[in-house]
């Protein structure tokens, strides 16, 4: 298992960036050449960067024994968006990033290797790409994830200003793609794949009551959506526990812990 700091160029963004990878080591020899790896691609929140879930919680113990690459990108406060004012994040994670990490690390093109999970900001962003690309996505998991950013602002005016530098005329917010609840509407009717979603937030979390509103609203839809929630409030040590049942839903037959 390698831990590799990555700086590197992003024509989209116009910038260097910067990601941590955490990589399965391949035997030194053999007669067949080993097939890629499976990739999570683990996503921050608001306020973190690429570094966090490497300081914040067990990861890469946690994959030791899974053969699970684990690519974590660092975004700003962009809410994985094309910003309305600001740069194009939504078409660095979505199409760049992946592009790069499989030219640089021996990474799996296949759907059904290639995962996203995050928490806060960052479970907006996993469902964000698992729902408006489900062709590449298998499985998204959201940890205390804001899944309803119309929601939130209407409760909370006050965050309207960052949220139009990232989202442009809040009015036209709903229904729009940046939207989940929309897309998870789009998705359900489409005839295409659909990636299975693992869902949990605390009961005491400041965004609850918006992961219920996507909760209910997607088993209305009938999508494939495994739900938890419990005791616990907007902190790391909810997080750290549950990215092992993450691990563990999204590679059963590998024994990760439960």
């Amino acid at each position: 298992m390698a831990l590799i700091h990555c700086d590197f160029f992003s024509d989209v963004l116009g910038l260097c960036c910067s990601m941590d990878v955490i990589l399965p080591q391949r035997p030194v020899a053999g007669d067949a050449a080993p097939e890629p790896f499976p990739t999570l691609y683990l996503l921050h929140g608001l306020s973190d960067d690429h570094t966090i879930w490497q300081r914040r919680t067990s990861i890469e113990r946690y994959v030791a024994d899974l053969r699970l690459a684990v690519v974590m990108p660092a975004v700003g406060r962009s809410f994985y968006t094309d910003m309305a004012h600001g740069l194009r994040y939504w078409t660095f994670i979505c199409e760049e990033l992946p592009a790069i990490c499989r030219g640089l690390f021996p990474l799996s093109a296949r759907r059904d290797d290639t995962f996203v999970a995050g928490l806060s900001m960052g479970g907006y962003g996993a469902f964000k790409l698992a729902l408006r690309r489900p062709e590449r996505f298998a499985a998204a998991a959201s940890l205390s994830g804001a899944l309803d950013i119309a929601g939130l602002l209407e409760n909370d005016p006050n965050r309207g200003p960052e949220m139009a530098n990232v989202f442009g005329d809040l009015a036209r917010l709903r229904g729009s793609d940046n939207d989940l609840l929309h897309l998870a509407t789009v998705l359900a009717r489409s005839h295409g794949p659909k990636p299975r979603l693992f869902q949990w937030c605390g009961t005491e979390d400041f965004l609850y009551a918006s992961n219920l509103t996507f909760r209910d609203h997607a088993r209305t839809l009938g999508l494939d959506l495994t739900y938890s929630d419990g005791p616990g409030d907007h902190q790391w040590k909810h997080w750290d526990d549950q990215i092992q049942r993450v691990l563990a839903w999204l590679m059963p037959a590998a024994g990760a812990p439960a």
